[in-house]
């Protein structure tokens, strides 16, 4: 059987059991090996013999599984991953939101546009979406709802900041694309902090013009704070601030890698939690355990993605993409159009994780066949699946904040809301394809 086909069917048989809500993971294992093995056992030219196709599978997954296990970059995530709840079990990213909250109670809407800050600051620590939402949605949407906040607005900042996680480093995500397309992940981080920060004044302005048109869904609050408690709020966020300053910073300007900035971050927040006695054992064992669990999840899942990209590259499926694309006459911007269009689509019904696994293998090709730069594409795919996480109807971050809620707001309200944000990231969006530079500007030294 010719490999191309292989390739293409082992894609679309992917896209079919993850519709299936079978998990990535095994997915990836599952249709990387399989494929493999029908690769080496049906041979151009030959018959089918299963024997023949055994040995060279079984020695491909062991070589690959082992190198990117052992992978030094790999470390990182489950360094960030611990920090993050450490973090959280020592009210580091509490005191954010509590700070911003204080600095912008009078301000209308400013309970919503603390949350979205709050989900900034959280992002910049953990570097996950999902966890931003749900650990943000647990402190913010009771705390609009009790002052009387519209529950489309309470839930939808919340949901659409959570969505920072994925840009704002450290990022699961650019660490991902980092391993799999053999970019600089410290540069990929770097390049996040433009967008991430951007995508944060959109969603701001989102909610004024929307309390500013609507002011009955934000009543201002009641409560005043003088001068002294602003700067006690203020003093309290003080960890934060120095941990994203140490390690953006230290990344920055070279004195660490990204994953010895992960390294620092955990030491960091673990001793402030300890010296400060906001974390108790109990609360570190917990964190250690939860971050166990995740990351032997997220190496399953990395080990299987490497076995699926060592599939497709068997089979030279991209390749073919490749020569067709270059036939077909289509622009640079014509075949980026269509790779926009096609993260959209996928995002509606896939997990951002499935989603970059499943197709860097096929778009990473193309778009160096433009000569575009992968460290700018990275940020463009990773904002990508930022949007997928709040369009439905498979939006995670709402069904997130649905399952913190409870059945006092609908799922359907949720999306109602997300709705207004969803248009300032398209805005976000064509700005970003549109000017480069508002990604490469920093990785590249320019400040």
């Amino acid at each position: 059987m010719d490999y191309a086909t292989i390739g293409a069917v082992g894609f679309s048989l992917s896209l079919v059991l993850l519709l299936l809500r079978v998990p990535i993971g095994f997915t990836l294992v599952a249709v990387g090996t399989g494929c493999t093995l029908v690769a080496y056992s049906w041979r151009q030219g030959m018959g089918f013999d299963l024997g023949r196709g055994i040995n060279p599978t079984l020695g491909l997954i062991e070589a690959h599984g082992y190198e990117f296990v052992h992978s030094y970059s790999l470390s990182m995530i489950p360094l960030f991953i611990l920090a993050g709840h450490v973090a959280y079990h020592a009210r580091i990213t509490t005191d954010i939101y509590h700070a911003v909250r204080v600095w912008l109670a009078r301000l209308p809407g400013g309970l919503a546009i603390a949350s979205l800050i709050g989900c900034a600051g959280f992002s910049a620590i953990t570097g996950s979406s999902l966890a931003c939402a749900s650990s943000m949605g647990r402190i913010c949407v009771p705390e609009m709802l009790k002052y009387g906040y519209s529950p489309k607005l309470a839930t939808a900042s919340v949901a659409a900041g959570g969505t920072l996680g994925s840009l704002i480093p450290p990022s699961v995500l650019f660490i991902m694309y980092g391993l799999f397309t053999e970019t600089s992940i410290s540069k990929l981080f770097l390049a996040g902090i433009g967008p991430g920060i951007l995508s944060l004044l959109g969603f701001i302005v989102t909610v004024m013009v929307w309390t500013w048109l609507r002011p009955e869904i934000a009543p201002r609050a009641a409560e005043s704070f003088g001068r002294a408690d602003r700067m006690q709020a203020l003093g309290r966020a003080w960890p934060a601030v120095a941990l994203v300053a140490l390690v953006v910073g230290g990344i920055y300007t070279g004195v660490f890698t990204a994953t010895e900035a992960a390294a620092v971050s955990m030491v960091f927040v673990i001793l402030f939690g300890f010296l400060s006695r906001r974390l108790s054992a109990a609360a570190f064992l917990a964190s250690v355990k939860d971050t166990a669990i995740q990351s032997a999840a997220l190496f399953f899942i990395a080990v299987g993605a490497k076995i699926f990209v060592s599939f497709v590259s068997l089979t030279g499926v991209t390749q073919v993409l490749v020569d067709m694309v270059a036939h077909a006459g289509m622009s640079d911007w014509m075949v980026l159009g269509c790779i926009v269009a096609l993260y959209l689509v996928m995002g509606m019904f896939l997990d951002p994780l499935g989603t970059i696994l499943l197709t860097l293998p096929f778009v990473v090709p193309l778009v160096e066949s433009m000569g575009l730069d992968l460290i700018w594409f990275g940020v463009i795919v990773v904002k990508l699946l930022e949007i997928g996480l709040i369009t439905p109807p498979v939006g995670l971050n709402v069904f997130v904040i649905s399952s913190v809620t409870g059945p006092e707001v609908k799922v359907h309200a949720i999306f109602a809301g997300v709705s207004r944000f969803l248009i300032m990231e398209i805005v976000v969006l064509v700005l970003l394809l549109t000017f480069p530079a508002i990604s490469l500007l920093i990785p590249n030294g320019v400040f």
